[in-house]
């Protein structure tokens, strides 16, 4: 035994110096994609004169070994998709780790391989049939634990020409922060924001519970962007047939008829976990369609997704974004079920060209703690009264570095590190706080100042006939002030008529949600015609600008005293009831008090109780000092309006009853675009002045008003009892896709059409047709203007062509058969 060990020892002895010969050295790195830095699982990393290599694993990360390097040699890195990298031996360092970036090829480099009987097809039909049972929406319920992180970068920075920038000199030390290790681009972190949550879903009835219980928003305290950085308005389900980019939706390759919009081709076989994968890739079939590229990983048995990366078409018509991907991760959560753990977008965001400010927005979200079919979920659901319910914790901001280390998924970055570097930094510096805040106001038209809020700054100069150059000034209290209470007004002049005019309203909100209110307002200034908050009205500097020529101004004052409250419910329903009084004054073009003189009050004078009925089933609404705006719903929004006209109160002169009700939606009728429609109708019971009527909206400017009749005069047509819709279907690239220049300009398609049915009584038409004014009657007939044009111009401008057409019996302008209006807007 003795003579054993010792030679055991002296064979060990004898081996140590040789394997320190002979001891072997490594390359190792991590492969991503350049745009995404998503790792590449499966690349082939080898050297192209030695001839050995590795594939990289599940996290894209490789150790390449070698005993000795050949002074001419290089490591080749490639992946299916990718452009080949090649790295010279002379560029190597010991113990250094590389991370290799490749570039996707473009779409014209890649093989087309036809066949017979086409393998790939068919694993499609597979993924199809087995989608049911993949998709996580067919659990009774389920809940999981959700970290969100949305990061900016200010890309492609030119350290030295940003430096030189006259506005940008005194902020020159932000420029340390750039990052130029990693990229051939140096990029600058500019925001990071990150949210923790629990989420509960039930699939039928169809309920949502979201649980925001802690954010780091960088100085974000709205709640209604906070709710928006959570997890239910940002869930992205590859296996649905379509899927949202920004605001407009693509053609999923899982879609049931993705066969007409993707070819499909199976690449390799790797195994992970002992379980194998097949590489699937998709590209389209047709160019300019809503359609993406990219590939799979998607396990043999089950036909579940691994892991896919989706990147839009070449061609896509989608502005702003120069490259995008979107990446989800799945794993199990069992031995047969694939559950989301890891959802990542990035898109490089390009606002006017390619210089000087680009931008690359990265949001990533993983799951974790994930429950299914459970009591638990339906007992954290019952907490809530509303369908969909996100609740943001009290205190949920937290910017304690400890309690996030703790909890968020995974570490941060180096890049997301030093994000909070730069903005900690910024934050306290004066330049920077005064860019910020003028960048703001230019935007937004509003400035906070202490718990005052000022503007909008395109109220403060306008001009009209009657009142020639108009100065208005508006000025609110603001949330800092008080979290129930808002008080907010305006005070304007004319330079012509020498009159003051104003508003002022005090609004006591008791909840948000949900939503409840009371309020009081005076007002005393023109009747500007605005009858929705997007709409363009006639006291702003834009105004003047595009109003068409030959068209008498009309003009009168309106003196109103309105109190109101309002209640909604957690199921959408909302009632209001409101008590007014109104005063009306003709000025210029309008039929004056002497000819609605009676025995009852004063002349123009109204006294009004009325009650309004509104219901949007989880309509999605944004917040802004006390004032809340519809983002709209998956279902139809329905009003219903009862007025009620008691004369001798307040002086007030007549007795009448309205009746109006309206429905309206915004739809995506993928892969058709989408679809808006209003429809309405309703009745005024009494014989009343033209102000008290229904007065059909008409448009007197040259930019395209959305809810008007853009053909139709203000004030040219009254009724008393009417119905009518409003149409419009934005195609998308539609006819222009077939078309090189077009499809390369991203030129937009749509279709209008607008329609209105009413009439008069006798005793209103003997009333109000009084002198030369310009009122006319429909006489129960039909008016229409139908209307096609080009959206998307240059990305903002919209030009429309509309025809007018009108059922014999309606007195209509000739001249006014056929109309261009120009618009403009934002949108991606």
């Amino acid at each position: 035994m003795r003579i054993i060990v010792i030679l055991l020892v002296g064979i060990m002895l004898l081996n140590v110096p040789m394997n320190a010969v002979a001891q072997e050295k490594m390359v190792r790195g991590q492969v991503v994609d350049k745009q995404s830095d998503e790792p590449i699982p499966f690349a082939s990393v080898f050297f192209k004169i030695r001839g050995n290599g590795v594939l990289t694993d599940s996290l894209g990360k490789f150790s390449l070994p070698y005993t000795h390097l050949e002074p001419n040699d290089s490591v080749i890195v490639s992946s299916v998709g990718y452009i080949q990298y090649a790295i010279s031996v002379a560029n190597l360092k010991d113990s250094s780790s590389l991370t290799v970036q490749l570039v996707v090829k473009p779409p014209q480099q890649e093989a087309v391989v036809k066949a017979k009987y086409n393998r790939a097809l068919w694993f499609w039909r597979k993924i199809i049939k087995n989608k049911d049972r993949n998709n996580r929406t067919r659990w009774d319920n389920y809940s999981y634990e959700i970290y969100n992180k949305l990061e900016l970068d200010l890309d492609n920075v030119n350290k030295e020409k940003l430096g030189k920038t006259i506005f940008l000199k005194k902020l020159n030390f932000v420029l340390d922060y750039v990052d130029t290790t990693s990229e051939d681009k140096p990029y600058l972190p500019v925001y990071l924001t990150e949210t923790l949550s629990d989420y509960y879903y039930q699939r039928s009835p169809n309920r949502v519970r979201e649980y925001i219980k802690a954010t780091r928003t960088n100085g974000i305290d709205n709640q209604s962007i906070i709710k928006q950085l959570g997890g239910t308005y940002q869930n992205v389900n590859v296996l649905n047939n379509f899927i949202p980019v920004f605001n407009r939706e693509f053609i999923s390759p899982f879609n049931d008829h993705g066969d007409n919009y993707y070819n499909f081709k199976l690449l390799d076989t790797q195994y992970l976990a002992n379980r194998r994968l097949i590489h699937f890739k998709f590209s389209p079939k047709h160019k300019g369609e809503s359609t993406f590229d990219g590939d799979a990983w998607v396990h043999d048995t089950t036909f579940a997704i691994q892991k896919i990366t989706l990147r839009p078409a070449l061609d896509a018509n989608v502005n702003f974004i120069t490259n995008m991907s979107l990446i989800q991760e799945f794993r199990l959560i069992n031995d047969s079920t694939w559950f989301l753990s890891k959802d990542k977008f990035v898109a490089d965001i390009s606002i006017i060209g390619s210089r000087p400010f680009n931008f690359k927005g990265r949001k990533t979200a993983t799951y974790r703690n994930v429950v299914v079919d459970n009591q638990s979920v339906l007992n954290e659901l019952a907490k809530s009264k509303a369908p969909e319910d996100i609740i943001v914790a009290p205190n949920s901001s937290i910017d304690n570095d400890t309690f996030w280390v703790e909890k968020r998924h995974e570490p941060l970055n180096k890049n997301e590190q030093t994000v909070y570097l730069v903005l900690d930094t910024l934050t306290k510096n004066p330049t920077y706080i005064k860019y910020r805040n003028t960048i703001n106001f230019l935007t937004t038209g509003t400035k906070d100042i202490g718990n005052i809020r000022i503007g909008p700054w395109w109220y403060w100069i306008s001009g009209n006939a009657w009142e020639g150059t108009r100065m208005r000034f508006d000025v609110a209290t603001n949330s800092g002030f008080n979290k129930h209470l808002n008080l907010r007004g305006y005070l304007a002049y004319g330079f012509n008529d020498g009159k003051f005019k104003g508003k002022g309203e005090a609004l006591y909100r008791f909840n948000t949600q949900p939503w409840s209110y009371v309020s009081a307002s005076y007002r005393n200034d023109l009747d500007n015609g605005v009858t929705y908050y997007d709409q363009l009205g006639t006291d702003n500097i834009f105004a003047y600008i595009f109003r068409r020529p030959n068209i008498p101004f009309k003009f009168q004052r309106n003196e109103e005293f309105k109190t109101e409250y309002y209640q909604e419910t957690n199921k959408g329903f909302g009632f209001g009831l409101t008590v007014s009084t109104r005063r009306y004054t003709p000025l210029e073009n309008l039929p004056g008090k002497q000819y609605y003189i009676n025995n009852v009050g004063e002349p123009l004078k109204t006294f009004e109780t009325g009650i309004r009925f509104r219901y949007a089933f989880k309509e999605r609404t944004f917040e802004d000092n006390f004032y809340r705006y519809s983002l709209g719903s998956d279902f139809p929004i329905v009003e219903l309006r009862l007025a009620k006209g008691w004369p001798g109160v307040l002086n007030s002169s007549y007795e009448y009853t309205k009746v109006d009700m309206m429905v309206s939606d915004y739809m995506k009728i993928s892969p058709y675009g989408s679809l808006y429609y209003n429809v309405f109708a309703g009745k005024v019971y009494g014989t009343l002045p033209y102000q008290l009527l229904q007065i059909a909206p008409g448009n007197e400017m040259f930019y395209f008003n959305r809810y008007a009749f853009n053909l139709m005069n203000r004030f040219e047509y009254i009724t008393d009892h009417y119905a009518g819709f409003n149409v419009e279907h934005n195609i998308g690239n539609g006819l222009f896709r077939f078309i090189p220049l077009t499809r390369k300009l991203k030129f937009r398609q749509f279709w209008n059409v607008k329609g209105l049915i009413g009439d008069l009584s006798d005793a209103n038409k003997q009333l109000n047709f009084v002198g030369d004014y310009p009122f006319k009657s429909l006489n129960g007939r039909w008016y229409m203007e139908l209307g096609t044009g080009v959206d998307n111009i240059f990305k903002f401008f919209r030009i429309d062509f509309l025809w007018r057409w009108a059922a014999n019996g309606v007195d209509v302008d000739p001249a006014r058969g056929f109309g261009i209006f120009g618009s403009f807007r934002v949108t991606f």
